[in-house]
């Protein structure tokens, strides 16, 4: 998976057929952050604008911008998957956090190829 990536934050893109451009909003965050360009080029400067424009409101306004991510993450599992998962940590010599952890980093790395 390719994404463009500045400060921290990621960029999610589409292509509007009609107008002919590419549009992008800022990913991961709350605040509804948009951008677009009619070329790569023009799409990547204006993502940096948009970071930039963001976190410099941010100060402007004494609001702490929104992190792309916290780290924390809460999941619901079915209870036979939640237990085949313990059971997998507990034999890897891992809490089932860490567990869980590695095996996300490993797929995602394995998609990022």
């Amino acid at each position: 998976m390719n994404a463009m990536r500045y400060r921290g934050y990621c960029a999610r893109v589409e292509y509007d057929a009609d107008d002919r451009i590419f549009v992008g909003h800022i990913a991961g965050i709350r605040d509804i952050v948009g951008f677009h360009g009619t070329s790569v080029d023009d799409l990547e400067a204006a993502f940096r604008e948009a970071v930039d424009d963001y976190l410099k409101a941010c100060v402007k306004l004494k609001q702490a911008p929104d992190k792309p991510y916290s780290g924390r993450v809460m999941l619901r599992l079915d209870p036979g998957l939640h237990a085949r998962a313990s059971t997998a940590a507990e034999l890897s010599g891992t809490s089932f956090n860490q567990w869980a952890a590695d095996l996300i980093a490993r797929e995602t790395a394995r998609q990022e190829e």
